[in-house]
């Protein structure tokens, strides 16, 4: 009989930690879950009307960077730019789309000779982003997000 009482009251007092709570805090739970947020990385990249129907991701972002080159490529197409000699340059355009889908040019990076040939680039480039139809912006989480990219225009123009 004691035998089972002892037993008992050691599977009782074993017993207990299957009870005990173990507290979480939020604190915690913000961190964790930030830790686990890639923010290099969006849901759904920025997209032109024309990408809509692109489900697969990287085809939808090749589908926004071709549909935003061949905008700008076709506006400088379409201007009369004159230079003394042939140039050839590729112009890196670094801008962000904002959360509400207004799109900015942080920097056009060309080299000097190009800088000094077409003086009102920089202007051009900025006129042809401001004539872009509608971007939506990128989604994270479900969150419209700020996004910044950096394309290249090719500029070859023969005298």
């Amino acid at each position: 009989m004691y035998r089972i009482i002892f037993l008992f009251s050691i599977v009782l007092l074993t017993s207990c930690n299957y009870f005990e709570q173990k507290k979480v805090y939020s604190e915690d739970l913000v961190e964790e879950e930030l830790k686990s947020i890639s923010f290099n990385d969006v849901d759904d990249f920025p997209s032109f009307e024309n990408c809509d129907d692109i489900s697969n991701k990287a085809d939808r972002k090749r589908c926004f960077e071709t549909t935003l080159i061949s905008h700008v490529n076709t506006y400088l197409t379409e201007q009369t730019i004159i230079v003394s000699k042939d140039l050839t340059d590729t112009v890196s355009i670094t801008f962000e789309v904002a959360k509400t889908g207004d799109i900015e040019i942080v920097e056009v990076d060309m080299n000097s000779e190009t800088r000094l040939q077409i003086d009102a680039l920089d202007s051009l480039i900025h006129h042809s982003i401001k004539t872009l139809p509608k971007i939506y912006p990128a989604i994270k989480r479900g969150q419209a997000v700020k996004t910044r990219f950096k394309l290249p225009i090719v500029i070859d123009i023969k005298t």
